[in-house]
């Protein structure tokens, strides 16, 4: 069986060439897909986890700090600093900005209080403590002692985070509390949340308790549809994937029409002929599953998105090549299996 479907391979390795190529181009991209499926759900984690917080307060009515359409005064926040069960709090202010003069592009606005829960952890530089002075993270094309223009106004970088983008990948600048209240409310004393460590016993009046759980899902919430529509992709590629498969091989059984009769003529069961179909499209999808990791690993820096592309993600792609390749082989098994042994005699 092994044999039959071997030295097929060898007969048309040109054609397995092709195919292992087209194929790869595919796999390549549902790895990609994956890897951007992760990527979004990762950067929120990471967003989230950079707070160091316990618990988080919002108003009441908000869903969560990042996409909260109510904020806090600073009596709501001396609220949460005094209930029990707080070891330290801090309000900070989600908005959007752009830099740039020219070209605009747009960035999340992170205000913090310097010193005090929820400050960016500083990987080159110092954190920002005035006015006038930012932190970037480390994918936005800018470095310490670099100016930005945000929103109109001169800002001196500062210091570097690690990559902390979020909503797709769009970068983040982080600015004190004071100077992101001044140039997202003209200066009014609101946030969107407290930060807090530890944990309130009871939410303050008109207030209401996360878990950084709760926050992270509020926050993916913007992007769930997002992700259904790159699962809807990769579902469609699968799809191509096995048509390009199905295709070779049920071209090889058209071609070896004569083969198969002068086979089943001098004895060879339709199982064995199956299995040397099964081995040719499991070998070429297994092989195209090899040149999309590479391809995938050099394509993966060229998106402006992070990529989450783990061991489980080749994993899959092996196991998903396999399964693919099982079922591309049943499109040249009917043709197999009926072929007339008599056509080896030159029968019709």
């Amino acid at each position: 069986m092994w044999l039959v479907g071997v030295r097929d391979l060898q007969y048309r390795r040109r054609r397995f060439l092709i195919a292992v190529i087209a194929t790869s181009v595919v796999f390549s991209m549902t790895v990609l897909m994956s890897g951007l499926s992760n990527g979004l759900d990762d950067e929120v984690d990471r967003i989230v986890a950079s707070f160091h917080a316990d618990s988080w307060v919002v108003a009441r009515g908000a869903s969560g700090p990042f996409t909260a359409n109510r904020f806090l005064t600073e009596s709501d926040v001396e609220s949460v600093r005094n209930a029990s069960g707080v070891r330290a709090a801090a309000p900070m202010l989600v908005a959007r900005a752009t830099i740039g003069r020219d070209s605009l592009k747009d960035v999340n606005l992170l205000g913090y209080q310097p010193g005090e829960v929820g400050a960016p952890v500083i990987t080159e530089g110092r954190v920002a403590k005035r006015a006038g002075e930012v932190v970037v993270d480390s994918h936005l094309d800018a470095g310490v002692g670099d100016t930005l223009d945000v929103s109109g106004r001169a800002q001196r970088v500062v210091g570097v985070t690690d990559d902390l983008r979020y909503n797709f990948g769009v970068n983040t600048v982080f600015m004190p509390l004071a100077a992101a209240q001044e140039l997202a409310f003209s200066g009014q004393p609101l946030a969107s949340a407290v930060v807090v460590r530890g944990r309130p016993t009871a939410a303050p009046q008109g207030l209401k308790v996360l878990t950084n759980d709760d926050v992270a899902s509020d926050l993916r919430r913007p992007a769930k549809s997002g992700k259904s529509t790159i699962d809807i992709v990769s579902y469609l590629l699968w799809i191509v994937a096995a048509g390009i498969i199905a295709s070779i091989v049920y071209l090889t059984a058209l071609e070896r029409t004569r083969d198969y009769a002068v086979l089943k003529a001098t004895g060879t069961s339709n199982t064995t002929l199956f299995g040397a179909l099964l081995l040719q499209s499991i070998a070429l999808s297994l092989a195209a599953a090899v040149v999309a990791v590479g391809l995938a690993l050099l394509l993966a820096p060229l998106f402006p998105f992070r990529m989450a592309i783990d061991a489980s993600s080749y994993v899959l792609l092996a196991v998903l090549a396999i399964v693919v390749g099982t079922l591309a082989s049943v499109a040249g098994l009917r043709r197999a299996v009926g072929v007339d042994p008599a056509l080896a005699f030159g029968g019709a």
